[in-house]
């Protein structure tokens, strides 16, 4: 397969499909998103939308077509260096996936103890960001004592205090009332703002505000539509 080189595309998707087993989770998708683009990857449970995300930071790997995520070939990276492709996004879950048993700061200051930061410089930026996301007077509790809205925040602080050029969030309003859900919403505008590239998979409409982000639809793994709201 002979790829173009998109001097604006930080990710390009070519003709990607994903199985597990006999199910086709994706079909055929080929899809560029833009450096400093704003993207909501849109569609009901089953239509593919993690499992989108997952490829793109090697969560799982491609059945068929290739990706490059600001110029790495997926397929052609090798397992050592999955960990520095990984430092370039911020990763923000469902589930949140924090480790119960440490702290708040605990939690945000791991993405900096694995990227070998000076603990000067991971005291200093954990508590900016742990500033920037409200939970700062928060940073001793443990998450079980949080709520799921303050949980959220907590992983979005994990997700950009690396500052990385892009941010993948799964559902990441999903279990959220509206305030809380807002709060997200504004957090990733602020980083929208500063230069990331942001992709949002979500089912609900009503969070697609972003007057220049782009839309994709998919639906039983398949893309539907693309276009700008």
């Amino acid at each position: 397969m002979r790829i173009i080189k998109d001097k604006n595309a930080i990710i390009r998707m070519f003709h990607v499909h994903k199985r597990y087993g006999a199910k086709q989770a994706l079909i055929d998708i080929s899809l560029d998103v833009k450096k400093n683009e704003f993207l909501f990857v849109n569609g009901p449970s089953g239509a593919g939308k993690s499992t989108l995300l997952r490829l793109l930071y090697l969560g799982t790997s491609v059945s068929e077509g290739q990706i490059l995520v600001d110029g790495i070939n997926l397929a052609r990276i090798p397992q050592s260096s999955i960990p520095y492709l990984r430092r370039k996004i911020g990763i923000i879950f469902q589930d949140y996936k924090l480790i119960h048993t440490k702290t708040v700061y605990e939690n945000v200051a791991l993405v900096l103890e694995a990227m070998g930061k000076k603990k000067v410089i991971i005291d200093k930026k954990v508590k900016n960001v742990l500033l920037t996301v409200g939970m700062k007077s928060r940073q001793d509790a443990l998450p079980p004592t949080l709520s799921g809205g303050e949980q959220q925040r907590v992983a979005v602080a994990r997700a950009i205090v690396g500052d990385p050029k892009i941010i993948l969030a799964d559902e990441p309003t999903g279990s959220l009332d509206s305030e809380s859900s807002q709060a997200i919403m504004d957090l990733l505008e602020k980083y929208y703002i500063r230069g990331a590239t942001i992709i949002i998979a979500t089912h609900d409409k009503s969070i697609i505000k972003q007057p220049d982000a782009k839309v994709v639809e998919l639906s039983e793994g398949r893309l539907l539509s693309n276009t700008k709201i």
